[in-house]
């Protein structure tokens, strides 16, 4: 496998789901090696790699940061990113929060197979588990074993008749993520929304770009997507937050109640713990196989 960039280039705009800024946003290629780069073009063009050196908050959403410059809700792109293959990206934007359009990673990964990608000459690098690595938390916990292929298996708990205890896990690959992840929806209990909005988040949430949440029940037309949407949104999330690892992963990753700030701790434990993983520039015999 070799690195793959876009095509061509990409518009989006919309609002900030915890800012409610207006922001237009253009994904472009890049040349290999550079990863996905954040750039302000209202800053004059000020980069931030998309990269755990770079998380600054994880409350609700996965921040990035440099110099006091910020990116916010950057979660839902990276996923798409990570998700269908993308490696090198330049992603321009005219203010500090990425749009959250649909709510979900769908209109990313459309636009993305839209213009098409490209393969660069550069070898891909994998970071293979080698090692199990733990982390736990409060009754949450992540963890990442050695396999041939990059594996999910999330699990969820909310007491929510909508919700509950759900489970799912897959094969992520770039036509299991676009059809069974990208599409589903972030999501928010309407008990909460008072106290969010008064400490500055969810001030661009609607019911166009997140499903919400009644103590019975839902407050959209739209039906739910899956009838697991919800575990599915949370391997979403998930997806963007292992982005920042910087590099494809041939693991089994297990989730239980994890979140924003789990992710990143996760990631920034494991790129630690260099005993636990091994970089490998070929192209994996399980991929070779068409596993």
């Amino acid at each position: 496998m070799h690195e793959r960039t876009l095509a061509g280039e990409i518009e989006f705009s919309g609002v900030g789901l915890h800012t409610g800024v207006s922001v237009s946003m253009a994904v472009r290629p890049a040349p290999a090696g550079t990863g996905i780069v954040f750039r302000r073009v209202d800053l004059d063009n000020f980069e931030i790699r998309a990269g755990v050196e770079s998380v600054s908050r994880v409350a609700y959403a996965t921040t990035l940061m440099s110099k006091g410059v910020w990116i916010s809700t950057v979660e839902h792109l990276l996923s798409a990113c990570y998700g269908i293959g993308v490696d090198n990206a330049y992603v321009d934007m005219d203010n500090l929060e990425v749009p959250i359009l649909d709510g979900s990673a769908r209109p990313f990964t459309e636009a993305i197979a839209g213009a098409g990608l490209v393969r660069q000459d550069r070898l891909r690098e994998y970071l293979r588990v080698d090692r199990e690595f733990v982390v736990e938390e409060n009754g949450k916990s992540l963890a990442i074993y050695p396999a041939e292929t990059f594996e999910i298996d999330c699990t969820i708990d909310f007491e929510h008749p909508f919700i509950g205890l759900q489970r799912l896990s897959l094969d992520c690959t770039p036509e299991g993520y676009a059809a069974s992840i990208a599409p589903a929806r972030t999501f928010g209990f309407e008990d909460q929304v008072e106290a969010l909005r008064q400490n500055g988040l969810i001030q661009g949430a609607s019911l166009e770009n997140a499903i919400g949440l009644t103590a019975t029940g839902m407050l959209n037309e739209e039906p739910l997507r899956f009838r697991d949407e919800f575990v599915r949104h949370k391997i979403l999330d998930l997806l963007g937050d292992f982005a920042l690892i910087g590099t494809p992963v041939l693991g089994r990753l297990v989730a239980n109640r994890a979140g924003h700030a789990l992710h990143t701790r996760f990631v920034a434990g494991l790129l630690e713990s260099a005993s636990h993983w091994s970089i490998e520039t070929r192209e994996p015999a399980a991929l070779r196989a068409g596993a």
